[in-house]
């Protein structure tokens, strides 16, 4: 197994709000503004009851268009980056890792918040966003395939999918319902929050983490 592993390029996947951000974003933004009818739609998506899609997308389409710097000088200056994360990007440079940011998360906070950090643009997948009508659009750059009938929004297992098990030693990180389906497909998990039950019911390889210090500690134990 160990000469199989050195043989298989490392990419890691990891999620943005709640992950790589103390809080969730698009949560944080909802509770800020309080449309109408917003937390209902939340337990909507929890509960499964809804798509993360249908979902985000119907509770961005509660917030008008002209409130749009508003929302988006909210949603940059909320963010708080979880400890480490820095010293994550520079292991994964070191150790030759391939490191994408898969996020549900919507282009107009994660882009701004992540250019701090020296990621190439192309190596990050969120939602787009449309503010030209009445009230704000999602849009969904990153759909699910014919792979996946989830409705993802920003399907995780489709970019996952383009690195082969084969070659790929592939590692996903998050906490939450967007990283479940993507979660199934990897070799290891790093989990956090509500991903943690997941990994435990389904018997996935995972580790629990609390910061990206654990995380680069657990990779250097793993090499």
């Amino acid at each position: 197994m160990g000469a199989e592993r050195m043989s298989k390029q490392r990419v890691i996947f990891c999620d943005f709000d709640g992950t790589i951000t103390v809080n969730d974003n698009i949560v944080a933004i909802m509770k800020h503004f309080q449309p109408p009818g917003w937390d209902e739609l939340v337990q909507q998506v929890i509960s499964k009851q809804i798509s993360v899609r249908e979902g985000v997308g119907r509770m961005f389409a509660l917030l008008p268009a002209s409130r749009k710097q508003e929302v988006i000088d909210y949603a940059i200056g909320n963010v708080t980056i979880r400890a480490g994360f820095q010293e994550l990007l520079d292991y994964c440079r070191r150790e030759n890792i391939i490191f994408y940011v898969t996020s549900g998360g919507i282009d107009f906070f994660v882009y701004p918040v992540l250019s701090a950090f020296p990621i190439p643009k192309d190596h990050i997948y969120c939602n787009g966003s449309d503010f030209s009508g009445s009230h704000i659009r999602i849009v969904w750059p990153h759909a699910c395939d014919e792979h996946c009938h989830n409705d993802c929004g920003m399907c995780k297992t489709a970019i996952i999918r383009s690195f082969p098990a084969e070659a790929h030693e592939r590692i996903l990180i998050g906490d939450s319902v967007t990283d479940f389906e993507g979660a199934k497909l990897v070799d290891v998990v790093f989990a956090r929050s509500h991903l943690v039950q997941l990994c435990e019911d389904l018997k996935l390889n995972y580790y629990p983490f609390d910061d990206f210090f654990d995380v680069v500690k657990r990779l250097e134990e793993m090499k």
